[in-house]
């Protein structure tokens, strides 16, 4: 490779990272994450708006990178690590497991999250993450008898943290972060320990 060629990606690259820096902080601090515009990331990344259009497209895929830069610690534990998250975990642990990793990671990243899923239509259901944690919810539901339909559950289970909700009740009504984490486990677990219609009663 040519060393011109080598050096302008290398300088994309690092172009690249303090955009996600700047914009990791930016939205970190942001009380209202809607009005931080691409200038705005630009300008704390040191950068001219043009390369962050180049970069990421808009601002919509901005955001999507920077969650995903985010979620990457939890993507592996999903993907490969040990239990309660893990493959080998049993499904009924893990399907309470991976609805807590959810939950977690928004309300540690509650303004960006809010952010991606009100973007647009303001519908969490067109973000691409949705369907890949829908996706593992219904694989661990398909191997629990009782649940009956596994793609509406996993749909119903996400429905409890939505960006929106979370938002709700950890900033405007106060509720504790360990209480939240409780009140949902006890939900999930409702759900994937209930007796499907005509199951015999022990």
């Amino acid at each position: 490779m040519p060393e011109p060629e080598r050096r302008a990606r290398k300088d994309a690259a690092r172009n690249q990272q303090a955009v996600l820096e700047a914009a990791d902080a930016l939205f970190a601090g942001a009380e209202s994450p809607e009005d931080l515009t691409m200038a705005d990331i630009a300008a704390a990344a040191g950068v001219g708006k043009g390369t962050v259009f180049r970069a990421f497209g808009d601002r919509a895929g901005l955001l999507r990178a920077l969650y995903e830069a985010r979620l990457e610690p939890v993507r592996e534990a999903v993907e490969s690590g040990p239990p309660p998250l893990g493959p080998d975990t049993p499904p009924q642990e893990r399907v309470p497991a991976l609805l807590d990793a959810v939950l977690c990671f928004k309300l540690d990243n509650r303004r960006l999250v809010l952010a991606l899923e009100e973007h647009g239509s303001s519908s969490p259901y067109r973000a691409g993450h949705y369907e890949r944690w829908h996706h593992l919810l219904r694989s661990a539901l398909e191997h629990i008898p009782d649940v009956t339909d596994p793609g509406f559950t996993a749909h119903a289970l996400l429905a409890a943290v939505r960006a929106d909700l979370v938002e709700r009740l950890a900033g405007e009504e106060g509720v504790p972060r360990e209480l939240l984490r409780t009140q949902l486990a006890d939900y999930a677990r409702k759900v994937v320990c209930a007796r499907g219609p005509g199951t015999a009663q022990t």
